[in-house]
């Protein structure tokens, strides 16, 4: 008998070979106790015991968490999530188990960069520290509580002082990992005076108006000629998602096994295209149990071998027909 609680236990034991099994398995679970899923599936005229491989499991258009509540199963959310933005309706993701999304973050991060114990954690966010309920700040505050370190915090607009702190735990050869949203560490680098060899900065994306958007190549080249270090990393997460993905010195954005994502065409959003080809990131997510595990971005993207690249966001990519499910 599945149920959200054996979801999350199996969650660790998910590989390539077994993935497309849970990947099903939780799929029909959904479809049975997601009511915005099944209308959704439904209007599709899927049948879910026609589907039989990952390719054809219908992905909910991003879109549908600013105008619907959703939510596998029955459960009063501990916490609900938002996303960024000053204007216009934000999504809205209601969290079954916060311990859940504490433990699937760690391990997400431990097995790309070590043990955060070992570790300083800063986070500048400015755009994000100034609202209330941002998964961002929640994961980096639990990565904070985690390094139990003195140093390790949070910093608003305070970069005189971040400096200071930075150049102090450089020369003490402390590893130190920033999170930092765009706009801000492009305005740190500016003002930085000598290098910072010890120092991994994961930029999280976001120029919330403060300038041009940069292709990745480049902010990248100017946050390492800046800062002067080579360990400069992205995050790519999102309010509808439990699971990161984080890009390497590969230049690849790298995923968990129970992460897996698959590139739709910019015009047909029911066909797949091959791997190498550009297209919108679809995201299988199992961590997803109590929501959506199966998620249809607005992200154009490739996949290969190694991983996924970010290319850009759709133009006009609002869906017209969210309101559909309403009733």
């Amino acid at each position: 008998m599945y149920s959200l609680n054996s979801f999350k236990s199996n969650l660790f034991h998910v590989n390539s070979q077994n993935f497309e099994q849970y990947a099903l398995s939780l799929f029909r679970f959904q479809y049975q106790n997601n009511l915005i899923y099944q209308k959704f599936v439904d209007y599709l005229q899927v049948k879910p015991e026609s589907v039989n491989n990952i390719t054809e499991i219908p992905f909910l258009p991003i879109q549908f968490f600013k105008y619907h509540d959703v939510r596998t199963g029955s459960y009063e959310p501990e916490r609900i999530f938002e996303s960024s933005g000053t204007t216009g309706i934000r999504s809205r993701h209601h969290m079954e188990d916060l311990d859940f999304y504490k433990i699937v973050s760690r391990k997400i991060f431990v097995d790309c960069f070590g043990e955060i114990e070992n570790s300083i954690i800063l986070g500048l966010l400015p755009s994000y520290l100034e609202r209330q309920n941002s998964s961002l700040v929640f994961m980096v505050d639990w990565f904070v509580q985690l390094s139990g370190h003195p140093s390790s915090g949070f910093y608003l607009n305070e970069y005189q002082s971040l400096i200071t702190m930075l150049h102090a735990l450089d020369k003490a050869g402390e590893t130190t990992f920033l999170f930092g949203v765009t706009f801000a560490l492009l305005e740190l680098a500016g003002i930085i005076e000598r290098p910072m060899e010890n120092l991994h900065i994961i930029e999280t994306g976001g120029m919330k108006g403060r300038g041009r958007e940069l292709i990745r190549e480049e902010l990248h080249e100017k946050l390492k000629k800046g800062f002067g270090t080579r360990h400069i990393y992205s995050e790519y997460g999102m309010t509808e998602l439990l699971s990161q993905a984080y890009m390497m010195n590969d230049g690849w954005f790298h995923t968990p096994p129970w992460m897996k994502i698959l590139i739709r065409e910019i015009n047909d959003p029911f066909a797949m295209v091959k791997k190498g080809k550009t297209g919108v990131i679809n995201i299988i997510d199992l961590a997803n149990v109590h929501s959506c595990a199966f998620i249809a971005t607005e992200d154009l993207g490739l996949a290969g071998d190694d991983g996924f690249k970010v290319l850009g966001r759709l133009d006009n990519s609002d869906m017209r027909g969210c309101n559909l499910l309403l009733s």
